[in-house]
């Protein structure tokens, strides 16, 4: 019975400790998805901004040379 316990106990240590490591991966990866989703946000404001200076650039090329 002594044995079945401390096999038991060992098992319940290590699945707390995978807990544990799962909490922890788990908030790096929350904190690397927030991280990225702001620079794909900062990235599109810049593709814009490009695209509408591209587009005022394009407006002062006359006709024949397009």
């Amino acid at each position: 019975m002594e044995v079945e316990l401390k096999a038991l106990e060992e098992k319940i240590n290590q699945f707390v400790q995978v807990c544990h490591d799962l909490r922890a991966d788990n908030h790096y990866l929350r904190q690397q998805l927030a991280t990225s989703l702001n620079e794909n946000k900062q990235l599109s404001v810049k593709i814009d901004n490009a695209k509408k200076r591209l587009e005022a650039l394009l407006k002062h090329i006359p006709e024949h040379e397009k």
